[in-house]
């Protein structure tokens, strides 16, 4: 056990050939040298993921069975916990920019992922990905463009969630609506005349419903960690989570990997509430007809499971005319979102375009 528990807990491995560290080529099951080109094919120990049983873990028995320790960094402007591979050279925050100090490391308990989704996409493309979003932009600074084209200002970064399996079990009231409609009179005036009509109204029938509904919850998706500032946006937290690989380090080298900051019990808590948001829903479905009022839910989670999961994101922070700036790229399918400055001066301009255009089409209406 000890020989495997070594093993999963390098986070960095030698080139054969130059002694250079080996990196993760995105979108393969290898590592790369950057420095001599030699290639190793990543051999996971594991081809399944690792569900650990909840109840001890949240009673903190048995937490040493899964964990390690690993040397974190945390940045004292936003609070982001964060593990940084040696070859990065410049020690800044991958959220806020500000530098992080290495005498500062210390070491922490984590338990250990179960798995990880792999960067699916390189450096390279989520930079192009990045410039494309901002020659899209409208009303951006022309300045904007020479901001970012330092493509060391995009960084990978693998973030911490919990997912949560259960079986559901649940007795539920409410009330069952069908609609019928009626014909209701109303008047009208019509060349003078008052007019009497008729016209449909939906009514709704309701009757008392009660039941039992049951089922298994798979992968209840919650968020392991929060910062101050830098908070990733949802619109880029969807990824494929099919493509998940038994958790092997290897896929961390050449990416920083944030530690949950959001403990396993607050987590199971969030995934409880989402639990009973499925409940709900399952219920309304069992209950038919054409809507619904769920009255109360009597709920009941049984043979839970976790596991501590690993997902991609790049990562930018840049500064433009004295403010700070963050974009992020999906490392998975390369959605992105982020914040963007806008020029005073081309919306100025653009409404006086407007409006000189209005004024001429009046003037020529004339």
């Amino acid at each position: 056990m000890e020989d495997i528990k070594s093993q999963k807990s390098e986070l960095k491995k030698a080139c054969v050939n130059c002694g250079a560290e080996l990196l993760y080529a995105p979108g393969t099951t290898t590592l790369v040298c950057e420095y001599c080109s030699y290639e190793e094919t990543i051999q996971p120990l594991n081809e399944s993921f690792e569900e650990l049983e909840l109840k001890p873990y949240l009673e903190k028995i048995g937490g040493q069975s899964h964990s390690e320790e690993i040397a974190m960094l945390q940045c004292k402007n936003c609070g982001a916990n964060q593990h940084i591979e040696e070859h990065y050279k410049s020690l800044h925050c991958i959220y806020c920019s500000m530098p992080l100090i290495i005498e500062d490391a210390y070491k922490e308990e984590w338990i250990l992922p179960g798995a990880v989704l792999p960067f699916q996409i390189d450096h390279k493309k989520a930079h192009l990905i990045f410039k494309s979003w901002v020659k899209g932009l409208w009303f951006a600074p022309n300045k904007l463009k020479k901001a970012v084209l330092n493509p060391e200002l995009v960084r990978g970064l693998y973030l911490p969630y919990w997912t949560f399996d259960a079986y559901l079990n649940a007795d539920y009231t409410g009330q069952r609506g069908d609609y019928y409609y009626v014909n209701v009179p109303y008047t009208t005036t019509q060349n003078g005349k008052t007019v009497t009509r008729t016209r449909q109204e939906r009514r709704t029938r309701w009757s008392y419903a009660s039941g039992h509904v049951n089922g298994f919850v798979d992968d209840t998706l919650v968020r392991g960690s929060r910062q101050n500032t830098g908070n990733i946006p949802s619109k880029i937290t969807r990824w494929d989570l099919k493509k998940l690989k038994a958790f092997d380090s290897s896929y961390l080298s050449g990416f920083v990997t944030e530690k949950y900051t959001i403990s396993l019990k607050d987590g199971h808590l969030k995934s409880t509430d989402e639990a009973r948001k499925i409940a709900e829903l399952w219920a309304r479905r069992d209950i038919g007809g054409d809507t619904q009022r769920v009255s109360s839910i009597d709920m009941e989670l049984s043979n839970e499971t976790f596991k501590h999961i690993l997902l991609p994101v790049y990562i930018s922070t840049y500064k433009f005319n004295g403010k700070r700036y963050n974009f992020y790229v999906n490392g998975e399918n390369g959605s992105i979102s982020g914040d963007r400055p806008y020029s005073f001066w081309k919306i100025f301009l653009t409404v006086i375009v407007v409006l000189i255009v209005i004024v001429l089409i009046a003037q020529f209406a004339k």
